[in-house]
């Protein structure tokens, strides 16, 4: 069976070097916001074109930071994608915040940008933009702040100058994956880099004096020192993941898949059937796993159905039919032809 993910094929080949490095960690005594942190914060600094970069402990919290640095508490609403992972929602309902579902588009599934005027009141403080499943979405043409949500979208913005912050997460099965969990907040604005740094540590200015009312968002050194391992891998992993995806599309281009953009990473390659179950259970008669990614847009999920204001059906129509195919670069050519392959027998 083609896996949908195979996170021991890169742990395999990482293992060695990593091993040196984790001892290294445990003998130093320095656990926590230590020199591989530094490190990880310089190398992301740089490769975001010279921004600010404060490495943190998810991609919620890195969105959550984000939005309290901003100013955004309880009572302000901030306006969200309908189909999206529920971290994005999360983050916003952490600080009091009313998450504020609107459509994404049919083609991509990232928010519809003329759906955002319509959903705004005199509450709104913020936009999250999410760059689902590693294509850049378009951003809205409104004042209001707009953060990123690039957790799937590592490599695939180019200009981090233009929000207010692009957040990233480090979830295992990332492109960018961590050993553990870990994220990060790149900002052009120092003030805001400032207020995360400060707010990752329960609001600290200075030892056991805290400003204001945080939580822990610390990374851990083990997580900065893998993901220093892995950067290097970044941009090859990436264009991996494009050529699986081309193969799949030439293979099968009847299938509706998610919108093309030469940017795009393809953290997850996603095709849309309104016989999700039918076709999963050919595929997996072919040798080919699948997933879904997500089942329930946000307006269904239960713990935020009584706060959905608006029906959102393209996201509703993209949760009811999203199928996710293997895609990620330790596949081998072998695997690939055998995913096209299946995709071809059920294409249209």
């Amino acid at each position: 069976m083609v896996p949908v993910v195979d996170l021991s094929r890169r742990g395999r080949r990482l293992a060695p070097q990593f091993a040196t490095l984790a001892a290294q960690v445990a003998s130093s005594g320095s656990i926590l916001l230590g020199p591989h942190t530094d490190a990880l914060e310089r190398r992301l600094a740089a490769w975001s074109g010279g921004m600010e970069a404060v490495a943190v402990s998810s991609g919620a919290g890195a969105i959550q930071l984000s939005l309290a640095a901003l100013g955004v508490g309880a009572g302000d609403e901030v306006i969200i994608p309908a189909f999206t992972a529920v971290p994005t929602a999360s983050a916003v309902a952490a600080l009091g915040a009313v998450p504020v579902c609107v459509d994404v588009l049919a083609d991509s599934a990232c928010i519809d940008p003329a759906a955002i005027g319509a959903a705004r009141t005199d509450r709104t403080k913020a936009v999250v933009v999410v760059h689902l499943y590693g294509l850049p979405a378009d951003l809205p043409q409104t004042d209001l702040a707009i953060v990123e949500d690039a957790a799937q979208a590592q490599g695939a913005i180019f200009d981090h100058a233009r929000s207010a912050a692009v957040t990233y997460s480090f979830y295992p099965t990332k492109n960018l994956g961590g050993i553990g969990d870990g994220g990060a907040v790149v900002t052009a604005d120092a003030d805001l880099a400032a207020q995360v740094r400060m707010r990752r540590t329960h609001g600290m200015t200075e030892q056991y004096v805290h400003e204001v009312v945080s939580q822990n968002f610390r990374i851990s050194e083990l997580e900065a020192a893998w993901l220093l391992l892995s950067f290097d891998e970044l941009q090859a992993g990436n264009e991996r993941r494009r050529s699986i995806a081309a193969a799949y599309r030439a293979a099968a281009p009847g299938l509706r898949w998610q919108r093309q953009h030469p940017d795009h990473v393809y953290h997850l390659c996603v095709f849309r059937c309104d016989r999700r179950d039918e076709v999963r259970s050919l595929l997996h008669q072919r040798g080919v796993a699948t997933a879904v990614h997500y089942p329930l847009a946000i307006t269904r999920q239960p713990a935020y159905v009584d706060i959905a204001r608006s029906v959102c059906p393209q996201a509703e129509r993209w949760a009811r039919e999203c199928i996710s195919v293997p895609c990620f670069p330790e596949l081998t050519d072998e695997e690939v032809q055998t995913v096209a392959s299946a995709l071809s027998s059920i294409d249209g």
